[in-house]
Parts: C-alpha cells; sequence; structure tokens
C-alpha cells in the first residue's frame, strides 16, 4: 500500500467491503512498544450492527488496521 499521511485520514468515511457504511474514521491506535498501527477507531453510523467488532466506553469502533482492503476517497474495510 502507498504512503498516506494521517492527516488524510481524519474524518474519512469507511464502508464494509459488503458495501454497509460504517462511519467516520475517528482516530487510529499504535503499539507503542513496535510502533505498529492496531485500530481504527470509528465513529460509527447509527444503523449499523457493529456485533462484529470491539466497542471502545465511548461507542467507538475498533477495527484492526489488518482488515484496511483500500484507502481512496474512503476507507474500505473487510466485514
Amino acid at each position: 500500500m502507498a504512503e498516506i499521511l494521517a492527516e488524510n485520514l481524519s474524518g474519512k468515511a469507511v464502508t464494509g467491503t459488503d458495501g454497509a457504511e460504517m462511519g467516520m474514521l475517528y482516530n487510529i491506535t499504535m503499539d507503542l512498544e513496535t510502533g505498529r498501527l492496531r485500530n481504527l477507531i470509528i465513529d460509527p453510523n447509527d444503523h449499523l450492527d457493529n456485533t462484529q467488532f470491539d466497542v471502545d466506553e465511548q461507542g467507538h469502533l475498533l477495527v484492526p488496521v489488518d482488515r484496511v482492503q483500500a484507502v481512496k476517497d474512503h476507507m474500505i474495510v473487510q466485514r
């Protein structure tokens, strides 16, 4: 995957591979020991079935970064 600046990801729409509009990218977590990106933190759409992902205390979806399939006008993640 090509290099992408983090500032270009904030607020980007996130869509599942099944076409579901999941929400907007809120933030990204990182493992401080390895420097590897860990999870996308997504502010979910109200109608989204979020049972397949962990949810944080604020109700954000935690989607593992390895599920990212593409980043263009929006992000596509494997569901």
